[in-house]
């Protein structure tokens, strides 16, 4: 082997540059050599250049298999569909060294391709452009399923330009571009492109590297595709195993609620005990409100939501009983809101069956009063067991009590007949319940209703009658007028003393309508002299003390005359000045005496009606001591 036959095997060895092999023939034509040695290695020169070109594509070969290896296994351990496509078009780019890459999937509902991926791109308008089928080169690559490479994009004829496809390559500056599709089987999803903002020719090896690159990538998308699939399945699964799982719950309360309720109704459970309950099962705060403004609104027998609560009326015969009320739900699902009417409906008839309770407990108190009233020679034995099942209190006294709703007539007089009805009706049944809480009886009679109550300790006739026709009036939002009878000792004992106090309330109930004072509570005892001739016992020391016991009393602590003085004051017309002569003292003791007088009788003590009640005291005491001296 010839010494220059060495010189290119050691240029091959260290992978010289082409330069390099033009070497040995210039050193042999410098030093003399012969034609057809110059021939041998013009020969040889060539031979190592096609052995270093087929070494040098071997070379690039395995380069590009084991990147395209390397690609395909980093592909495989990706399971995000975004970071899979963002890996293939990086990859891509970077296999080919162009200067951008992109990726566009087809759309089939649309019956397009949109561009989903690009690396290397730098115009807004070109990311968000859409190719028809068939149109640019890679609209023709999706629709063909085959690779397109061209040189010079706006010099090629074989492609169909749009003006807006056109408008984004050239915003981008591409020129040459290479599209291979992307596809499972014999469907293209997509295509995946290389593209040079030069001119540039890509090789039939590079072709074939960017379809096998695109194989990969295909199948790594629909393993991405499938593993989303498969993540939104088992999540849907989940999901319905939650529905599942809260259904169950919820059946499992409706039963809880249904046994408790079932419970109440049979061991005599009442309104609020439901209430309870259902919070309990609901989770939530579950209140009972009585009917009054605003519960017609929520007829219907649903639960609706109101802001955050739900509220279910509790009805009966169209009659509005009430409402619940629940807080702290504002999701309620249907079953649970069946759950709440149905505890709506289980109020309605415990407050039902309370009422038809509470209506035969009425009439039996009624009945018992009207006895008291109207026979008093029944057996007194039969009174007091009749009594005691109603659970009175028969050892305290009694006061009777005449009531009676004052409102103005009406216009018409069947209205005003009508209202009265009504009014005597709730009035009966106002009267009924108080007398219940108060262990007393209660009656309808007269045009108004009659109780019998018993005094608390330390209360009088006249509060017990102020307390009843306050009671009454804010229970009926009416004016309720309530005439006081004098205590009855043991009225089960005594049962014509009953009559004889019902005849003195109701003098006493008629006296405070002609006195203007409807609306008020009231003793013969608060009436004055008046109330003398109400009462049926004249309690004349009872009057004289309240109208004049502290002037007399004054007199008799201190030896003063201020009662004298008070005879002469008023024997003189209210005369200070003829009083001083009447009482052969000076007026400013007149005066002085009067001002003491003031202060025990109170500011109004001169006004018409106090001076009438006054003088009348003074003549009764007079007449007293008359009758007590002899």
């Amino acid at each position: 082997m010839s010494h220059e036959h060495v010189s290119y095997l050691e240029l091959l060895a260290r992978g010289a540059a082409t330069e390099a092999y033009d070497r040995p023939v210039l050193l042999a034509r410098a030093n003399g050599a012969g034609p057809e040695a110059l021939a041998e290695l013009e020969e040889a020169k060539q031979l190592a250049l096609r052995v270093r070109a087929e070494l040098e594509g071997r070379r690039r070969r395995e380069a590009e298999l084991s990147a395209l290896f390397a690609t395909a296994h980093d592909l495989a351990g990706l399971r995000d569909l975004d970071a899979v496509l963002r890996a293939i078009v990086q990859r891509a780019r970077s296999l080919l060294g162009t200067e951008v890459a992109y990726l566009s999937l087809n759309d089939p509902a649309a019956g397009d391709t949109y561009m989903r991926v690009t690396e290397g791109s730098v115009s807004a308008r070109f990311q968000q452009v859409r190719l028809g089928m068939g149109e640019g080169l890679g609209g023709l690559v999706a629709q063909t399923a085959r690779p397109y490479v061209t040189d010079d994009y706006f010099g090629d004829a074989r492609f169909q330009h749009t003006r807006t496809i056109d408008t984004a390559v050239r915003d981008e500056g591409l020129v040459a571009i290479l599209g291979v599709p992307l596809s499972l089987g014999s469907q293209v999803i997509g295509v995946l492109f290389a593209a040079d903002r030069r001119a540039r020719v890509f090789e039939r090896e590079q072709v074939a590297l960017l379809c096998s690159f695109a194989a990969h990538a295909a199948v790594a998308i629909d393993t991405a595709n499938l593993l989303a699939e498969t993540r939104s399945a088992l999540a849907e699964l989940e999901r319905a195993n939650d529905i599942i799982r809260e259904h169950s719950g919820v059946i499992e309360r409706a039963s809880d609620v249904h046994d408790r309720l079932s419970e109440l109704v049979l061991h005599g459970g009442g309104v609020h005990d439901v209430a309870r309950a259902v919070s309990e099962v609901l989770g939530g705060t579950v209140e009972f409100t009585e009917a009054g403004a605003g519960t017609a609104r929520r007829a219907g027998g649903h639960a609706v939501r109101e802001g955050d609560d739900w509220v279910a009326a509790v009805s009966a015969g169209g009659e509005a009983l009430g409402t619940l009320v629940l807080h702290g739900r504002p999701d309620l699902d249907p079953v649970d809101q069946r759950t709440l009417e149905r505890a709506a409906l289980v109020t309605s008839l415990l407050l039902l069956a309370r009422r038809s309770a509470g209506e035969a407990e009425q009439r039996v108190r009624g009945e018992l009063l009207d006895d008291l009233l109207d026979a008093p020679d029944r057996d007194r034995r039969l009174l007091r067991e009749r009594a005691a099942r109603l659970r009175t209190d028969s050892e305290a006294p009694h006061v009777v009590l005449a009531a009676r709703v004052d409102r103005p007539a009406g216009d018409g007089d069947t209205d005003a007949g009508r209202r009265e009805s009504a009014d005597r009706q709730r009035l009966w049944s106002a009267a009924s319940h108080l007398a219940a809480t108060r262990r007393g009886l209660a009656s309808a009679r007269d045009g108004g209703t009659v109780l019998l109550l018993p005094l608390g300790p330390g209360e009088t006739a006249a509060d017990l009658a102020r307390q009843t026709a306050k009671s009454l009036g804010g229970t009926l939002r009416e004016e309720v007028t309530v005439g006081a009878s004098a205590p009855v000792r043991a009225p089960l004992d005594h049962p014509d003393r009953v009559a004889v106090a019902y005849e003195e309330a109701r003098r006493c109930l008629d006296a405070l309508r002609l006195l203007h004072r409807s609306g008020q509570g009231a003793a013969a005892e608060d009436l004055g002299f008046l109330g003398l001739l109400l009462a049926e016992r004249r309690d004349i020391g009872g009057f004289v003390d309240r109208t004049v016991g502290q002037v007399v009393a004054y007199d008799r602590r201190r030896g003063t005359e201020l009662v004298r003085t008070l005879d002469a004051y008023f024997a003189s017309g209210m005369s200070p000045a003829r009083t001083k002569d009447e009482l052969h003292v000076h007026v400013n003791t007149v005066a002085q005496r009067l001002e003491r007088i003031g202060r025990l009788l109170g500011p109004d003590w001169q006004s018409p009606a106090r001076a009438l009640e006054i003088q009348l005291a003074l003549r009764l005491h007079a007449l007293s001591d008359a009758v007590g001296g002899k």
